[in-house]
């Protein structure tokens, strides 16, 4: 049997926003405080390839939904040496605005997606607002537009997108929510998106508040540690935890780009 070659991994912060405790769990938590969010998109680097995992929002989006804009994510890419014109995958977690956005960012690329989530982002949920708010029309509507123009690979389940690079579906968040695994020099790293926003939300099953089956988010928590090796190969998607476990792709981009292949320090 082939031996995998190992994949470089780099979570790149390009938003952020400030938040409580309260509204990062569902039933909100009894010790209030800060806990923001922080906004990423993931570079997966090695011999099979370049692929980018999320593609973020831009300045428009961040200005109506009042998230602080710090870094634009093909400027990000630029910095760690990758020309986002000349990427030929990308991988959608989900097809939430903060995760689906930058639309002429990659040209050339080919967009993996669930089957399911294309089905619930322009079907009958997005009748109603509770469920349509975290989506951009304009995002849906640029998907539909690569659909027909032959630049979409839909997945159902499992999918793998080369060796040692696959996807999952976990659902819960959102109705095709998938996770990223991959591996690296450490072994198998599940990078989760919104399956687990926080490490708390996974450690802890305390779901986040936005979502559409809790059970599915719940058995998500377990389905994404029984992918990875072990709970510290799991990167969550939005916790500011993951630049201060991680070292930095290089002095001067610290607290921008953490390298995830490498191992981290004990969580707290």
């Amino acid at each position: 049997m082939t031996a995998l070659e190992p994949y470089e991994i780099y979570a790149i912060k390009y938003a952020h926003l400030e938040r409580r405790r309260s509204e990062n769990f569902i039933g909100g938590d009894p010790h209030d405080g800060p806990m923001p969010l922080d906004y990423f998109v993931w570079a997966i680097t090695g011999a099979n390839g370049t692929y980018i995992l999320d593609t973020g929002f831009d300045k428009s989006q961040a200005k109506l939904r009042g998230r602080q804009l710090l870094l634009d994510p093909g400027e990000g890419l630029k910095r760690i040496g990758i020309d986002a014109g000349q990427v030929e995958d990308v991988i959608i977690s989900h097809m939430h605005y903060d995760h689906a956005g930058n639309h002429d960012l990659f040209p050339k690329a080919r967009y993996h997606l669930q089957d399911s989530e294309m089905a619930f982002s322009t079907g009958r949920h997005m009748c109603d607002e509770a469920s349509s708010h975290p989506f951009s029309v304009d995002d849906v509507t640029q998907m539909v537009r690569r659909v027909f123009a032959g630049r979409v690979q839909f997945h159902d389940g499992d999918g793998e997108i080369a060796p040692g690079l696959s996807v999952h579906k976990i659902g819960g968040h959102t109705m095709g929510l998938q996770v990223t695994r991959v591996w690296t020099a450490r072994g198998w790293v599940v990078l989760a998106s919104d399956a687990a926003h926080f490490y708390a939300n996974m450690y802890e099953a305390r779901p986040f508040p936005i979502v559409y089956d809790v059970d599915e988010m719940l058995a998500g928590f377990k389905t994404i540690q029984a992918l990875a090796s072990s709970p510290d190969h799991v990167i969550p998607g939005h916790d500011p935890l993951v630049l201060s476990r991680y070292p930095a792709f290089a002095p001067d981009l610290e607290g921008i780009v953490a390298r995830l292949d490498v191992e981290p320090e004990p969580a707290m």
